[in-house]
Order: C-alpha cells, then structure tokens, then sequence
C-alpha cells in the first residue's frame, strides 16, 4: 500500500502546471527564484512574513549572487525567447542585460540590476540567514530555504531613480504685478543653481568635485520682466535631461525652459509643466530617430499607446487643459491598460457649421488624426500587418431630426481591446482592436451667425481599456481514490440470495471471510 501512494504522489506531481513546479537554482545555496518569476510558492520554500530574524553574529557576512555564483562563466546573452526589455532600437537600454546594444560580457559588473525578462533568475543578494538580525532595507526581502536546508535572507535590488516623468501644478497670483519679478517659481535660474551627486548614497567626500555633476541649460531664458501690463518670460515648462552610464551613475544633467508671457489682471492663472527623463550615457543618434518602443513585442503597462498615420509613427493622445480650463495645444499621451478621461472648454470664434465642426473633431482626436493603433509595442512602420485600423463612427446627422441646428461632436470615447497571448509564463499583451465614438449635441444655427464673438464648447476625451484575455481552464485538483472492485465482487452475495432460505447456513464462512477481508483493506488505507 506504501508503494501506491508513492505513485500517486508521483502522478499529482507530474499533474501540477508547469509554472509551479519546484525550479532547478543557479546558485551554490539553491535559493529559489521570486514568485512572480515561477508563480506560486512551491512547498520547499520557507518563507517569513517578520523582517525580524533571531540570531546575531559578529562574523562578517559572506555575499552570495544567486545570478552570478562562484566563478561560472556568465552567458553574454541569456538563453531568452525574445529580450523583452530592449526597448530602444540602436541603443543600450539601461539595466537590459539581454540588450546586443549594450556590448556588455559581464552585464551585472555594469548595472545595479537587471529588470525582469532579461535574465532567467532574478537578481537576488543573499546571505546566510543567521547572520541577520534586523533588516532596513527599503527593498523587498525574502527568506528562502536552499537545497541544503540552509535559510537565505535574500535582498531584490531595484531602482527606480531611472523612470521618466512628467508632472503639473496650477500657479494662482493674487497680485502678478508684484510675483512677476519676486516669485522664484516664475524664473528659470531658480531650476539650475545646484549640482547633482553621481550617485545617491555610499560617498564618503560629498564636496568632492568630482562626484558632483552641474546642471547645464541648453536653451536661452531671459529672467522675467514687467512690461506695462504683461508679465514677460515665464517659466511654463522645464524639462530635465539626465544621461546614466549604469552603476557609474548620473554623467551628465541638462535643462530647457519653455517661457510665455502673462497678462496681469486679478486672479491670474497658468500651468507649468516638468519632466524629467532619463536615457543611457552617449546615446547614438540614429536611436533615437527611431523612436522608442512600447514594449518587446508585448505592450508594457503605462508605456505610450502607438498610432500610424500614413508613415508617420506617433503616440495617441487625450485633451489637456490649462490653468484656466481652456484646452491646451499640449496633449497628455494615452499609456496602455490606464483608463483615463479629460475635459476642456475649447473657445472658437463663431463661424459657419462646417468649419466648427472640423475644428472640435481635430481638437477631440489631435493632429494627426490616428489611423492605426500598433498591435504590439514593437510594430514597424513599414509592416502594415503589425498594425489594425481604427474604427471611428462620427455624428450622424439625420439622427438629430434637426434642419436649424449644427451637429458638433462634444465627446470622444477611445476603447481599446486587449489580450494576453502566448505562454503562461511569460504572457505578451497586444491590441485586438481600436475604434472612436463621438458622441454629438445640436446647437442652434442663428447662434452662430455672429462672428465678432467667441463660442466655448466644452469637450471630453475618454479612454477604456477592455480585457479580452481567453484564459485556459484552472488545473485540476488532487486526484481522488480510484475504488476498483474485482469482476465478480458481488458473486458470493448471489449465490447466497438465490439458494433461498435453507441453504444460507452453509454460506456463512464465505460471507465472513469476505467482511474480514474489507475490513483489512479499510484498516490499511486509514494507516
């Protein structure tokens, strides 16, 4: 009996999906990998929720890499499908170990880590679990259990000091004849008096030159200047430009001003604009000509959704506003799987319907006008198969039942439908289909026949992203006892039941027998 439950132990094994089965560790300790990387926890694994571990020693410990052990020779290019994380075309991308651009034998000697899909284990730092007594660190950790028995307090290195940005802020003045020249916010000196350290911690002389790192303007701004009744040379926009070189650090910072000019009337108001992006150290120029790619071939969340119209490849975009809710000649791009919606009042001068409706349908959907939509992050221009047409439905007018009135559009609803295709373990989001409704209201035609006036039609732009993944059937769970009677099981009850009532004396032994016998067999399976 011992020897069937083994095989059946064997056989759920064999039963269990392929992405939670216990993985073979490329380290000496055995750490296992994160359960993002292999899925759910397996039962070799001892994990502790405290931060906490008892035990203190004195010993200094010993830094294991579970990627890179001992003296083994790192592979230049993991054995990967497809490197995932190579988003830009001609360049090296940061922390991309799998990146050919990055010319790179020993990536791990050149970056702090590698991101997820460039190697086949995470980038783990472990140590003996005793020498731990408390851990601050700010990034997650972990307590794994190696082949040996052996407990690992393990670190996940992760950065995010290298994401690009983009922010806003409303600026109020009571009085801008006064702020004009004394509000540091409104001067472009004020965003590049500093230096920048190198990197951020581990220094030991902080005034030394040479892990500073000046902050140099590479466009023209004049200070700002009250002319008569107009605040000349505001700061409106500052983009920061920072060059990384791996774990050598920041090389070098650049900034550029965007400046407008402001009337000085009570309650003045605008929108200032900061961003902030980071690129690898001596980028090549044909790199970024190219543009950047969304994904590899799958769409990464919150990365720009990728339209085409005709040859030219350009990111989709929703309506922005500016500080006093009129819509803003900048746009904010459409970033894949994030739901979002925008309004602005648009103020146009009162013309014909022709001309008014052109004008709020180009606002609505931005210039160009998006033909296609990329059906993975990576699609090429000049592969017309890697990209599906928009479906775009305008107003109707016969709908409307209106002979005095124009039909304008004053909405725009942008749905996306995507899925996960693929394996499992590593599932690429792509685009299944794209399409724009806009949604219409009348107005009155006589209202427009003034021309010397403005109309504001305010207007809203919404995105939605709609989950279309197929996902295969759940595994199936333990596999149950599988009671198997013998052909003639039930023989001896029939010939006891059809001898009748005076041969049933003799046909007591075999009944017996029979009761001792399931009897064994039960006392045996409850061992």
């Amino acid at each position: 009996m011992f020897t069937s439950q083994l095989a059946l132990l064997y056989v759920f094994f064999l039963m269990v999906p392929e992405g939670v089965r216990p993985q073979p560790s490329p380290s000496p300790s055995g750490a296992v990998s994160t359960q993002s990387d292999l899925g759910p926890r397996t039962q070799g694994e001892a994990l502790q929720s405290s931060s906490e571990v008892p035990g203190v020693s004195t010993v200094s410990p010993t830094v294991v890499t579970p990627s890179a052990p001992g003296n083994r020779t790192v592979d230049l290019f993991p054995v990967l499908p497809i490197c995932v994380c190579d988003l830009t075309p001609g360049a090296c991308d940061m922390n991309c170990c799998c990146d050919r651009d990055c010319y790179l034998l020993h990536p791990r000697t050149v970056f702090s880590f590698c991101l997820p899909g460039s190697v086949r284990s995470s980038s783990w730092v472990c140590v003996d679990n005793s020498l731990i007594f408390r851990s601050n660190s700010p990034f997650p950790s972990r307590v794994f259990m190696d082949s040996n028995g052996i407990k690992q307090f393990c670190v996940h290195v992760n950065n995010c000091f290298l994401e690009s940005k983009s922010t806003t802020c409303a600026r109020f003045f009571k009085n801008l004849a006064d702020s004009c020249t004394l509000d540091p916010t409104l001067n472009a000196a004020s965003y590049h008096n500093f230096t920048v350290l190198k990197v951020p911690r581990g220094l030991s002389d902080l005034q030394n030159t040479k892990f500073q790192v000046p902050v140099t303007s590479v466009s023209q701004a004049d200070s700002p200047l009250l002319a008569g009744n107009t605040c000349q040379n505001v700061v409106s926009q500052v983009i920061y430009e920072i060059e990384t070189n791996g774990t050598f650090g920041i090389q070098k910072v650049s900034i550029s001003f965007g400046q407008t000019n402001l009337t000085v009337e009570p309650g003045t108001s605008f929108q200032q604009h900061f961003i902030i992006h980071f690129r690898a150290f001596q980028q090549s120029t044909a790199a970024s000509l190219t543009g950047f790619r969304s994904g590899n071939p799958g769409y990464i969340a919150e990365k720009p959704l990728l339209a085409l119209t005709g040859d030219r490849r350009h990111s989709m975009t929703l309506l922005q506003s500016k500080g006093d809710g009129t819509c803003s000649t900048k746009r904010h791009e459409v970033q894949f799987g994030v739901n979002a919606i925008s309004g602005c009042k648009l103020r146009l001068k009162r013309v014909d319907c022709s001309h008014l409706q052109r004008e709020i349908y180009q606002t609505l959907h931005g210039s160009p006008r998006p033909e296609h939509v990329a059906i993975f992050g990576n699609a090429d221009p000049a592969q017309k198969g890697e990209w599906t047409r928009i479906l775009s439905r305008n107003c109707s007018v016969s709908a409307m039942h209106c002979t005095s009135c124009c039909v304008i559009p004053v909405s725009l609803e942008i749905q996306i439908l995507w899925a996960y295709v693929g394996l499992q373990s590593n599932p690429q989001a792509h685009v299944s289909g794209a399409r724009f409704l806009y949604h219409c209201q009348p107005i009155q035609t006589f209202f427009l026949q003034d021309s010397q006036q403005e109309t504001e039609v305010p207007l809203t732009t919404v995105v939605t992203f709609v989950d279309i993944t197929q996902k295969p059937e759940p595994p199936r769970g333990q596999p149950r006892m599988d009671w198997k009677l013998p052909f003639d099981f039930f023989f001896p009850f029939k010939m006891v039941f059809s001898r009748g009532a005076d041969s049933q004396k003799g046909s007591v032994s075999p009944i017996l027998i029979l009761c001792l016998l399931l009897l064994g067999v039960l006392n045996l399976e409850t061992k």
